[in-house]
């Protein structure tokens, strides 16, 4: 699945290419990928325009002029692909899809604009989907009731990061970063490189977490999430940035995967053990439990 610097990918690719833009047509070839009834698309996305992209954690939401937003998660396979006479622009799952004519067997959506280009919203495995919500009602769905705070934003601070974790004294600090409750979109490679980067064990319980350290670790979690929007995101097996190249952070990536390797600040060989459920990187001389 996209972590949060991916879909930042996604949306800042997006944004360039279709606000403004009016919705001539959607169709779609299953309910599952696109649940929405054929009155409310008529209603309030046909003829409507795009006004924002946006994105909470790692949904989606495109808003229209209707005052209706659709809110897009990929899931495991999912991908944006935007096509006109000029360019063409790939998102997502790295399959022929992104390259190939649209639609293809694995085009769940098509959305048609006023000016002859078209958004498709492919997904092999159907696991992805498109909803179309009226935009005040998303902060009532559940999910984004729960999620955490958006580690990114410029008025989140070091205080109010550590305020997250405090009902959580006896849990590991590895699956309390990872609890999208806590903390909006951290997955695993990024819990993994910014407690390396703060010298935490993520074994460690949250309540043996000193202030100075979880000062180090919202400092670590915002570089590692901003270097890897900069490089186009992480998951380089499986996702592409909005330019349709490979995500690039992987390259630049202290521990993760790098198990065998030295530690790049103390040369100590990196293992990997098992944490909160989840494949977990560290270097034992740097991050002591």
């Amino acid at each position: 699945m996209p972590e949060l610097p991916e879909v930042e990918t996604v949306r800042r690719g997006l944004s360039e290419l279709i606000i403004g833009k009016q919705i001539l047509s959607a169709t779609s070839d299953t309910p599952k990928s696109f649940p929405n009834t054929a009155a409310d698309v008529r209603q309030f996305m046909i003829d409507a325009k795009v006004t924002a992209v946006r994105r909470r954690a790692k949904v989606l939401l495109i808003d229209l002029s209707s005052n209706y937003s659709l809110v897009i998660h990929l899931k495991m396979t999912g991908q944006l692909v935007y096509v006109d006479a000029q360019a063409r622009f790939g998102a997502g799952h790295p399959n022929d899809s992104l390259v190939n004519a649209l639609p293809d067997k694995s085009t769940r959506v098509t959305m048609s604009f006023s000016d002859d280009s078209k958004l498709f919203f492919n997904d092999q495995r159907k696991f992805g989907w498109v909803k179309l919500l009226p935009t005040a009602e998303i902060v009532n769905l559940p999910f984004m009731q729960k999620v955490g705070p958006e580690p990114l934003d410029l008025h989140f601070t070091a205080k109010q990061f550590r305020e997250r974790f405090t009902r959580r004294a006896r849990t590991s600090i590895k699956a309390a970063i990872l609890d999208q409750s806590v903390v909006a979109g951290v997955g695993n490679i990024y819990a993994d490189e910014s407690l390396w980067g703060a010298k935490i064990h993520p074994k460690r319980l949250v309540g043996s977490i000193t202030d100075a350290e979880f000062e180090l670790l919202y400092t670590d979690v915002r570089a590692v999430m901003n270097l890897s929007i900069e490089k186009g995101g992480s998951s380089n097996r499986n996702y592409v940035n909005a330019e349709g190249k490979r995500g690039s952070y992987m390259d630049f990536a202290n521990v993760f995967r790098r198990e065998g390797l030295p530690c790049p600040r103390c040369g100590t060989t990196i293992e990997k053990l098992r944490v909160a459920g989840r494949g977990t990187h560290i270097c034992p001389f740097c991050q002591v439990l």
